[in-house]
């Protein structure tokens, strides 16, 4: 097996029953994917994820989610560590990287691999540093509230002015998924911000922390760090948001793990400011 050339490897697309092998190998890598991130992700393009089998055995996994007609976002780009070095992963990433068809294509990639996704046409656009420590004990502050059924539009619409895409399939699972908790901020006549906790394989994420200013992005990390009660949560924070790196540091988190995010070509102008924690690295 371990001798299986390229042309062996059958990529096709993979099904949410495949998820947790998926998520496993992600798992093992130390991303620790969320427990129940993949009903969103499917949600979102259920299309849009693919596996590499030899012999019926998966060995290689990506996925490439698309946004709407101009954006799509790569992820999940694993292949079983008994296997690389034999050109599977590059095969199942040529395969899976059609489906975002003439669209401008973002991810998350670990630092070392910079340069082989330059030469895939991808070009630096920041650093996104995790933090992960003990949640800080505290109450949550005046304005912010549990996320319901009747605040959906309106996050859907601050959502689309943060990101560089409208994703309203993913938002309605992502908000109310199993062990997910949404906060919103509001001051009265709009939206101001809005979080999620969701539990992961090794520790509670953070994510997304969107937020007008600084201080929206405090009343709501304090009350995320209040639902998870001292437990070990991480949050991925766009390095040039410096107001999110101080939150992060202010709460004591430690910097443990850092990725590129890169693009194709051109997003969608978004106000990157209100940025203080990412969605996930894995869809953006």
């Amino acid at each position: 097996m371990t001798s299986a050339a390229p042309y062996d490897l059958v990529v096709t697309q993979a099904t949410l029953d495949d998820w947790p092998v998926i998520a496993g190998w992600a798992g093992a890598e130390g991303w620790n994917p969320g427990v129940s991130d993949g009903p969103a992700f499917f949600t979102q393009d259920p299309a849009g994820f693919f596996l590499g089998r030899i012999d019926g055995e998966p060995v290689s996994a990506i996925s490439v989610v698309n946004y709407g007609p101009d954006y799509a976002f790569l992820g999940c780009y694993l292949v079983r560590p008994d296997l690389r070095g034999h050109g599977h992963g590059l095969t199942t990433w040529k395969t899976a990287l059609a489906h975002a068809g003439e669209r401008t294509v973002g991810l998350d990639g670990v630092v070392a691999q910079q340069d082989n996704y330059r030469q895939s046409g991808f070009e630096l656009a920041y650093r996104t540093i995790r933090f992960t420590g003990a949640a800080p004990l505290g109450e949550p502050s005046d304005g912010v509230r549990p996320a319901g059924p009747a605040d959906l539009a309106a996050i859907t619409s601050y959502d689309g002015a943060c990101w560089p895409a409208d994703r309203p399939r993913f938002l309605a699972e992502w908000l109310t998924g199993p062990g997910h908790r949404a906060f919103v901020r509001h001051d009265g006549a709009r939206v101001t911000g809005y979080g999620v906790l969701r539990p992961g394989r090794d520790s509670l994420r953070i994510g997304p922390l969107f937020a007008d200013t600084a201080e929206d992005a405090r009343a709501l990390f304090a009350a995320l760090a209040a639902e998870a009660a001292g437990r070990e949560v991480a949050i991925d924070v766009p390095e040039p948001n410096k107001a999110g790196i101080a939150l992060a540091e202010a709460a004591g988190l430690r910097a443990s793990f850092e990725t590129a995010r890169m693009y194709t070509g051109p997003v969608r102008a978004h106000a990157q400011d209100r940025v203080f924690g990412v969605t996930t690295l894995e869809l953006g």
